[in-house]
């Protein structure tokens, strides 16, 4: 009986957060958003769901502290080296032949996979012919991303990563350490566009080259998976690559016809021509 109130008030907290601030989550993944939901009432102290949407209502103060626990924040640089290996020796070479690029990191959350590509496209020899487009629904976490400070007990790994990666320098070249984080030149945001953009609810902004949108996918469900690889599809360039996290695929999507295999193993796919 509990299991199916929290369900009708979980519907209403996500109708109420569409009809007056316009965020929609009302077709992501049930189980996933009503775990952070109820995860966002204890810890914002709210007696019930319920307690929690008439506060959204009356509140807008209330809507960035929810949003931080309805929009998943978990990331790090380099996540998945061979991922990052994969682009730099498989599809670099193919965005080398434009004399521009537009790079899209789509639900760029704090900003690590943004600056992971920003270092990868440096070390390549295209960060000055790169615009990147980090985008997500979150305030909070699009300003963390433009901050590009990161907490230096995480760099050990960080590092890891990227030399995985094949990486053609030191990430230490990168950030300047103090006070227990590690700051990112700023060079490497130079040419990158931070903006709000819903996969949801928003359109094609520009055409892409190359999408990078992983580890979102997952929270969604079906339909509006295919609202997402649609929007893609329509953004990316003739010919151009789309990359997806490990545990994400197209197989079952209505538009995996638009797109063929280009790094199977490492979820990386490139636009058909047709």
């Amino acid at each position: 009986m509990q299991g199916e109130v929290e369900d009708i008030e979980l519907q209403l907290l996500l109708e109420a957060l569409y009809q007056r601030y316009h965020y929609d989550f009302r077709h992501y993944a049930r189980a996933s958003i009503k775990r952070r939901a109820l995860q966002a009432r204890a810890q914002l102290g709210y007696s019930s769901i319920s307690a929690m949407q008439e506060a959204l209502l009356h509140d807008p103060s209330v809507v960035p502290r929810l949003l931080n626990y309805l929009t998943v924040q978990v990331s790090e640089m380099f996540r998945d080296p061979s991922y990052f290996r994969a682009l730099r020796e498989k599809v670099i070479p193919h965005l080398k032949t434009y004399p521009s690029l537009k790079v899209w990191v789509a639900g760029c959350s704090h900003g690590e996979e943004l600056y992971s590509l920003s270092i990868l496209f440096h070390e390549e020899g295209l960060g000055q012919r790169t615009i990147f487009y980090a985008t997500d629904i979150n305030p909070d976490a699009l300003r963390a991303a433009e901050a590009g400070i990161y907490p230096a007990a995480l760099i050990q790994k960080y590092t890891e990563n990227h030399q995985k990666s094949g990486a053609r320098s030191s990430l230490s070249d990168y950030y300047t350490a103090d006070y227990g984080h590690a700051a990112f030149d700023k060079t490497l945001s130079r040419n990158v566009v931070f903006s709000d953009h819903s996969l949801v609810t928003d359109a094609v902004f520009a055409e892409m080259h190359l999408i990078s949108c992983r580890n979102v996918l997952i929270y969604f469900d079906r339909d509006l998976q295919d609202r997402a690889l649609g929007l893609f599809r329509d953004s990316l360039a003739r010919r151009g690559f789309l990359g997806l996290g490990s545990k994400e695929s197209l197989r079952f999507s209505k538009f995996a016809g638009a797109f063929e295999d280009f790094v199977r193993e490492d979820k990386i796919y490139q636009k058909l021509e047709r």
